[in-house]
């Protein structure tokens, strides 16, 4: 079976990176510089920052759907993210990690749900995406439960 992971746009949050910590934390946000041993996972590169990058941590809207499964959470957004990840291997963000799998409908309903190390995502998406019912599958980190990406049928 064919699906693609993609990240995030980057361009609703380059003019964060202007603004001042102040002004950052009035919104609700938090800029961010990742030390040595921080897994700051980029959600527009799907990949950890190196040491040294800035970083704006920043809810999201994941799940802009019209449905009790309208969600939203944390995420970081690199200041040097380029374009978005968008290919059929897994992302090294989630591949290292233990992550859970949701998995919805075209009407934005959760119609399975599973828990899986990273590394072995890719049997389970092949359960998922084997449903008639599965239109997209959202990826979260299991253990801080943020969104990671989202992917689709190829």
């Amino acid at each position: 079976m064919n699906y693609r992971f993609s990240g995030i746009s980057a361009e609703p949050f380059r003019a964060l990176f202007a603004l001042s910590d102040t002004e950052l934390a009035a919104r609700d946000m938090r800029r961010m510089v990742a030390g040595p041993g921080d897994t700051f996972p980029c959600r527009v590169s799907l990949t950890d920052a190196a040491p040294g990058e800035r970083l704006i941590l920043v809810n999201y809207e994941h799940q802009p759907v019209n449905s009790p499964y309208r969600s939203t959470g944390p995420i970081f957004v690199r200041e040097a993210a380029g374009e978005p990840y968008d290919g059929a291997e897994v992302p090294p963000v989630v591949c290292t990690r233990l992550v859970s799998l949701r998995a919805y409908d075209a009407a934005g309903m959760m119609v399975d749900a599973e828990v899986v190390e990273g590394r072995e995502i890719e049997p389970v998406l092949e359960r998922l995406f084997g449903r008639d019912d599965t239109a997209y599958v959202h990826v979260h980190n299991a253990r801080r439960g943020c969104f990671s990406c989202r992917i689709d049928r190829a």
